[in-house]
């Protein structure tokens, strides 16, 4: 029995309490302040006086399942349930009652309902969405909670609203879902049918149309075939013609409805009045022309007057099943359509002597035709004049008095646009084949003059440069101008084109004759080389592929032979011997069949290259020289952002740091160039040490002579450099030839 609430006699309440938080029960929607905590316990998480809270339990352990929250891990998940509910109907004296059929769509994000039912066609009630999607409350008295997943199953009844719904089965998710859940599901029950609707149902199937009724159904073909034409090249000997010349014509067949059209292929200059269709879209029949029909005889259905006029002067009519009396036209279907073949156009005999490809694959598959051979009805064209130039006149180029012969409007002859924008100088690309070459002469004097002849690959032009010597007597320079040159031993005055020397034609050792002067090319600088032989398959004198099949020809019947030659070359037994060596093994092996060139590319192949040690001076020079035409002085701003970014000021950077720094200053230097400079500036642990480097890049403080640097391509008199080969390993050389030894 509890103490009565008296003054100094009742206990203190809290005596023992923990929690004495206040939950919010007010809030504010939509800037409307209401009751948004109906649910929620009073002072210290207690119930208010009257409040019953919904127990919060799990047939899940804790800890198992996903922590998200419901509107994400049950995102587009329903649960749906097949019910029925009877419905009073006192107005009608054929039905008592009606059952509905719906189905009851639980949201498992936020537990919420809705109420379908299927709509059926004049039904005269209204039907879809009975309740829309909103949370429902339980029926009194606990209309203060809401339905949840615990209250649906199969085989028993919900209430919305007033109205019950039996729930009589749910879909395989539903049934998997709530297994899941723990709930044990009742067996599924069927669902009764309406008693009126089986009685309509019965009267609608015993009743018969009013008028005759056929279905004819072409929609199945319009959407099997819809855009789907055949195409036949045809061709009609119009009798009547003055020539007796044949007309083409182009019959397309539609076979989403069997119609047929013709155009006519009108040629140029014919004479004839170009109209848009030879025949408009229809179907064609086979036997055409015919009489004239009375209106209504062509119909598509027979009707039958079973009664006459004998009642009331009315009749009665039936559909004719058997087509008494119907007029039956043949037109023509694409079975009737072949190469070949010959069809009836309202009277003009046109024969079909092609298709196109569709055509021929639709034919070989439905129809399993094989044969496609057209019909040839054009004579065969006469033979083509080839045409014949004037030999050339010896004024302009040959081009361009060629172009005057093509027509009465000249015009400049074309230049090949595209190739001279692959190969223009691109960068440090210059795509110039350069060769030191000498004259081929007994005179002394002309003996010891060295050329530079260079290539342009832009426009296959050729100039000619001889190197400047002191006391020779001689004027050097610019010895031939830039040019296209012929090749000797053509006659001028002729009507084909010359030829001209393409890049092909030069390659050290060979001989070529410009303008009477006999050029030997005796050596080429090092992009030359690289270039022919990164485009092998336009040079072959620098495909290695090629030499080896040609060298294995030669010497595969002498391979021990070879073998015992370039052991007794290497008396060091250090498997290398010098290029001069191989070159004269080579030239002794094979007879001087191989040109310089093409042992220069075994040799490069094979070869050690010797590293060059590039002139620090050197480079430092050309450097200062670039900045100092760029008006580079921001030194000491370099040097302050170098220095910050060396975190252990221990005065070196990687290259990289170094590299990315002076491409954020944009150092006027080309990316080659820095990278050597930086490369010569690095320790032994790699690493740059920036502060010589901006040193030696200071023009202002510490500047180099300049050096002469080489002059522009047009006038580079320099030679090329020697070929830098130590010596050559032969002994892969003679594996790639005849096999390894064992």
């Amino acid at each position: 029995m509890a103490l009565p609430l008296l003054p100094g006699v009742s206990r203190d309440r809290n005596i023992g309490k923990e929690k004495f938080h206040k939950s919010q029960h007010w809030g504010f929607c939509n800037d409307v302040a209401m009751l948004v905590g109906e649910n929620k316990p009073g002072v210290g998480g207690k119930p208010l006086p009257g409040q019953k809270l919904t127990p919060k339990y799990s047939v899940f352990p804790g800890g198992m399942g996903s922590d998200a929250p419901a509107w994400i891990a049950f995102d587009k998940q329903v649960l749906c349930f097949d019910a029925y509910f009877d419905e009073e109907v006192p107005d009608k004296n054929q039905e008592l009652y009606r059952i509905r059929h719906c189905k009851i769509y639980f949201y498992l994000e936020d537990d919420t309902i809705q109420v379908i039912e299927p709509r059926v066609n004049n039904s005269g009630i209204p039907q879809g969405t009975l309740v829309r999607r909103h949370r429902i409350p339980l029926p009194p008295p606990c209309e203060d909670q809401f339905y949840t997943i615990d209250h649906f199953n199969i085989n028993t009844e919900v209430t919305f609203y007033a109205r019950k719904y039996k729930i009589t089965d749910c879909d395989q998710f539903t049934k998997k879902f709530m297994r899941k859940m723990g709930v044990r599901l009742n067996p599924p029950t069927s669902q009764p049918d309406d008693l009126y609707t089986q009685e309509r149902q019965k009267i609608l199937d015993s009743m018969t149309p009013f008028r005759p009724y056929e279905r004819i159904d072409t929609l199945k073909q319009f959407l099997e075939h819809d855009g789907h034409v055949l195409r036949f090249f045809c061709v009609w000997y119009e009798p009547e013609s003055m020539f007796h010349d044949p007309r083409e014509l182009v019959l397309r067949y539609y076979l989403s409805d069997d119609t047929i059209d013709i155009k006519e292929i009108v040629p140029v200059n014919s004479g004839r009045d170009a109209v848009p269709l030879f025949l408009r879209r229809d179907k064609l029949p086979k036997h055409a022309p015919i009489g004239l029909y009375q209106p209504g005889t062509i119909t598509n259905r027979t009707v039958l007057n079973v009664l006459g006029n004998l009642v009331g002067n009315k009749g009665r009519y039936i559909l004719d099943n058997r087509k008494t009396g119907a007029v039956h036209q043949e037109f023509y279907k694409d079975s009737d359509l072949k190469i070949g073949a010959v069809i009836n156009v309202w009277g003009r005999k046109i024969i079909l002597c092609d298709c196109d490809e569709f055509s021929k694959e639709y034919y070989r598959t439905k129809y399993g035709i094989e044969d496609f051979t057209p019909v040839s009805y054009k004579a065969p064209p006469p033979p083509k004049r080839e045409k014949t130039f004037p030999p050339y006149t010896g004024f302009g180029s040959e081009e361009d008095s060629l172009c005057s012969c093509m027509g009465l409007v000249l015009k400049p002859p074309t230049k090949d646009f595209k190739k001279f924008l692959e190969k223009d100088r691109i960068g440090m690309e210059s795509n110039i084949l350069r060769f030191l070459a000498k004259l081929v002469t007994d005179n002394p004097i002309d003996k010891d003059r060295k050329f530079i002849i260079s290539y342009f690959l832009s426009d296959d032009t050729t100039s000619v440069f001889e190197h400047v010597q002191r006391n020779s007597g001689i004027r050097g320079g610019k010895f031939l101008e830039r040019g296209r040159i012929k090749k000797p031993g053509q006659e001028l005055f002729k009507s084909e084109p010359s030829e001209y020397f393409k890049a092909q034609d030069l390659f050290v050792g060979a001989r070529v004759c410009f303008h009477g002067h006999n050029f030997l090319l005796v050596d080429a600088d090092e992009y030359t080389l690289n270039y022919m032989e990164k485009h092998a398959n336009e040079f072959s004198v620098a495909d290695v592929g090629v030499i080896l099949k040609k060298l294995k020809v030669i010497t595969e019947p002498r391979s021990r032979e070879i073998r015992q030659l370039f052991a007794a070359a290497d008396p060091d037994h250090n498997k290398v011997v010098g290029y001069d060596v191989f070159r004269n093994l080579i030239v002794s092996i094979t007879d001087e069949a191989f040109s310089d060139h093409e042992m220069m590319t075994l040799g490069r192949y094979y070869g050690v290259k010797d590293e060059c040690e590039m002139d620090l001076h050197y480079l430092l020079a050309v450097a200062q020289e670039q900045l100092k035409k760029n008006r580079f002085e921001n030194f000491e701003q370099l040097t302050s952002v170098l220095l910050y970014n060396d975190r252990e000021k221990c005065g070196v950077l990687p290259r990289e740091v170094c590299r990315t720094i002076c491409k954020s200053f944009k150092l006027p230097l080309a990316d080659d160039d820095l990278q050597a400079l930086l490369t010569m500036f690095e320790d032994d642990d790699k690493q740059v040490e920036y502060k010589k480097f901006v040193d030696g890049l200071n023009w202002r403080e510490n500047p180099i002579p300049v050096f002469q640097t080489i002059k522009n391509e047009d006038f580079w008199t320099q030679q090329p450099p020697i070929f830098h080969v130590k010596g050559i390993k032969y002994l892969p050389l003679l594996d790639d030839l005849f096999g390894k030894e064992e």
